[in-house]
């Protein structure tokens, strides 16, 4: 494992009552994201009374003075609308203002119009709407949206991820509760069961699964799966996977949605819970 690394410095982490705390550094928008998140569910659902985790935008972009001021023209009227690459990680920092679990809500939301290229996730008009879609303050959205503490927020991780000397995303770093530790970087994907091991590993103890949830608990938190996801979290075939989900479709519990790329199966209520 050539991408994992010691780091001797760790940045100041918060305090938690969880021993791990897990930096997640990520590009939102790109495939590796949704392979890392993926595995992380899995993780969440099975040790998340191990460790706590935050995301790290890690989407390295230029001329944030000249976006926040055009996002300025949306409101004014103007502009019409706009595009650009800036766009979405401004957006889930002026979501992260309403709490984690509404930034969760958001980025699921993003990714869920990515995957499925429903709408144009660059897009300032767009991004106000998935605001609404994911149960978000719309009011105190917009007003956050293009904000100098949303821009700071960003620029924060922007830090973060050069003092961390991350140069790859997704990456995880991996700290313990003893700040005088040294924080263990995993740069690139590996396999679920590394990262279990790496848990294990850094609490020196033999670590304890939760029992999964069941499928209906599952998507009331996840709200969206890839048959893949749901094979992957409950260890059986895609075949086993598919014909699960087929069966709640019919119960009329999940709905199944696609574009030529992909398949996601969602909740039919609108309801968001974590």
């Amino acid at each position: 494992m050539n991408n994992i690394q010691l780091l001797s410095e760790p940045v100041a982490s918060t305090k938690t009552t969880k021993p791990i705390e897990l930096y997640i550094f990520i590009d939102p928008l790109c495939p590796n994201a949704f392979k890392l998140q993926s595995m992380l569910k899995k993780l969440q659902l099975e040790y998340e009374h191990y460790f706590t985790w935050r995301y790290v935008l890690s989407t390295e972009l230029q001329t944030l003075n000249c976006v926040t001021r055009r996002i300025k023209g949306c409101l004014t009227g103007t502009d019409v609308d706009i595009t650009h690459p800036a766009l979405p990680s401004l957006a889930i920092k002026a979501a992260e203002l309403q709490g984690k679990k509404a930034a969760n809500r958001y980025i699921r939301k993003l990714q869920e119009h990515a995957l499925l290229g429903t709408k144009n996730v660059h897009s300032y008009s767009a991004l106000v709407e998935i605001a609404k879609e994911a149960t978000l303050d719309q009011e105190e959205f917009i007003k956050d949206f293009g904000s100098k503490e949303a821009v700071r927020a960003f620029q924060c991780d922007l830090y973060i991820t050069r003092e961390m000397e991350v140069d790859e995303v997704p990456s995880i770093v991996f700290f313990n509760e003893c700040i005088e530790d040294e924080g263990l970087k995993v740069s690139g994907m590996y396999s679920y069961e590394i990262y279990v091991q790496i848990l294990q590993e850094m609490l020196d103890e033999e670590i304890v699964s939760k029992p999964l949830p069941t499928f209906e608990e599952l998507f009331q938190r996840f709200q969206y799966l890839t048959t893949d996801e749901v094979a992957s979290i409950y260890s059986i075939s895609m075949s086993d996977a598919e014909r699960e989900l087929k069966k709640r479709m019919l119960q009329q519990k999940i709905e199944r949605v696609s574009n030529d790329a992909v398949t996601l199966w969602r909740l039919k209520s609108s309801s968001f819970s974590l």
